[in-house]
């Protein structure tokens, strides 16, 4: 978001000269330049990818300006416990990253959910005759003995792992990233093949495709979860208003998925599609604002 943090320098040059020819600077062009900025840390999932950038939107409109961190989730929870990231709207609880928590939640305030029905588990096409990953094996063949995972470091893939265990499958649990996953979905599909993927609600490929998610009666995956917004300790005192945006910031999948829709157009930009959001939504920013 350099091009963003080069125009805020471009406005504030720009008062600075009217303050030397003796204009004066109103006091709500000095708020905006005491704002500071907010540095949101995310994982490059579509679902986080649609809300990080949805809430820099949201920021930017109340006078902060906002820096991005892309990075994997184990250096999301440690970028935010040292305070090297502001805050994250990405804590997928209580199962996928409870692991992170555990281990650093003493430097982090979770300060509770902002969407709620999300679920994790391992997904096939819907022509796939398989309905439970207890008959896996007995059709591992068909899937080339793979399972096909996204970043090796996210909370998804750990829980795959005991699934593996569990089941004990004769699949391999092959990692990527989410783009890979769902290239490689998309690819089996276009060709009627089999494939089995890890996957999670809410995301985009539930829209594209008709998929389903595979029986798990071990109930490893867990229940329903939610996605949490965490932030680093001291932010309410640092940044009080960014602080209460944050905290109030609550969406539906369906909103979610709106966003992640956008985000899959031919050469659409994520941020662009996140403050189209904003701006068309406006009476749902507004009570995050006035929080």
């Amino acid at each position: 978001m350099k091009h963003r943090t080069l125009n805020l320098r471009i406005r504030l040059a720009s008062l600075a000269l009217l303050a030397g020819a003796g204009v004066t600077v109103s006091s709500a062009a000095q708020a905006e330049e005491e704002k500071g900025m907010v540095n949101l840390a995310y994982v490059e999932w579509s679902s986080e990818v649609a809300s990080t950038n949805v809430v820099a939107a949201v920021l930017e409109q109340a006078g902060y300006d906002v820096e991005l961190t892309s990075l994997s989730a184990a250096a999301m929870f440690q970028a935010l416990s040292t305070g090297d990231a502001d805050a994250i709207v990405a804590a997928w609880l209580p199962t996928t990253h409870a692991d992170y928590m555990e281990r650093l939640g003493d430097s982090i305030e979770d300060l509770g959910p902002n969407l709620d029905g999300t679920k994790l588990g391992l997904v096939v096409p819907e022509y796939t005759d398989v309905d439970s990953i207890a008959d896996l094996n007995d059709n591992a063949d068909s899937f080339n003995g793979e399972i096909i995972g996204i970043d090796p470091g996210a909370g998804l893939m750990s829980l795959t792992e005991e699934v593996v265990d569990t089941y004990d499958l004769e699949l391999n649990l092959r990692s990527g990233s989410g783009a890979t996953m769902t290239a490689a979905l998309s690819s089996a599909i276009n060709n009627e093949e089999d494939v089995v993927v890890t996957g999670w609600t809410p995301h985009w490929m539930f829209a594209r495709f008709d998929l389903k998610y595979l029986e798990d009666p071990e109930n490893v995956y867990g229940g329903a979860e939610q996605i949490h917004t965490a932030v680093r300790q001291g932010l309410e005192d640092d940044m009080p208003e960014a602080y209460a945006i944050l905290d109030a910031f609550e969406w539906t999948p369906e909103q979610m998925g709106e966003v992640m829709l956008m985000n899959q157009e031919d050469g659409s930009d994520p941020y662009e599609n996140a403050k189209q959001w904003v701006e068309d939504n406006q009476d749902v920013v507004t009570e995050w604002l006035d929080s």
